[in-house]
């Protein structure tokens, strides 16, 4: 130990730069555990929607209008938070929350996880990811509205 105090005190700035590499490693998988609560793939988005998952879009509604997943509803991310009362009936079947990137869709899938959804997972990625797989998108037309 004293051999490690008297080689920070002979070399301040590469201990400094050591910390400081560390700390910014720290950040960065704390943030990328963040996005990813619960993320799926879209190969693994497809398998649960045939199976009868439910799928909630929180993008903004003229989004949602140019282009969804098939099957999806389109849900207002504040109404995330009530969502325990008018989506209970899957409280124990598999939930897919997805917005553009993926950030809104973990922090969604978070609250759902914390109102009691045993299965709330969010799409990796978000729209992005599945646009870049080139997998289909749906669109309304007008007077059509898909909201939960």
């Amino acid at each position: 130990m004293d051999r490690l105090l008297e080689y920070s005190q002979h070399h301040p700035y590469l201990v400094a730069g050591a910390l400081l590499a560390a700390v910014i490693v720290l950040i960065y998988e704390l943030r990328e555990r963040q996005t990813n609560f619960a993320a799926i793939s879209p190969q693994q988005l497809v398998r649960l929607g045939n199976q009868g998952a439910l799928l909630l879009d929180v993008r903004p509604l003229d989004s949602f209008a140019a282009g969804h997943i098939n099957g999806a509803r389109r849900i207002d991310s504040q109404d995330i938070l009530t969502a325990g009362d008018s989506l209970k009936k899957y409280k124990e079947k598999p939930v897919v929350v997805y917005c553009d990137t993926g950030s809104l869709g973990a922090s969604a899938a978070r609250q759902l996880a914390a109102q009691g959804f045993k299965q709330a997972v969010n799409l990796r990625g978000g729209l992005t990811t599945w646009r870049t797989e080139n997998l289909p998108l749906v669109k309304d037309g007008p007077g059509k509205s898909s909201k939960a």
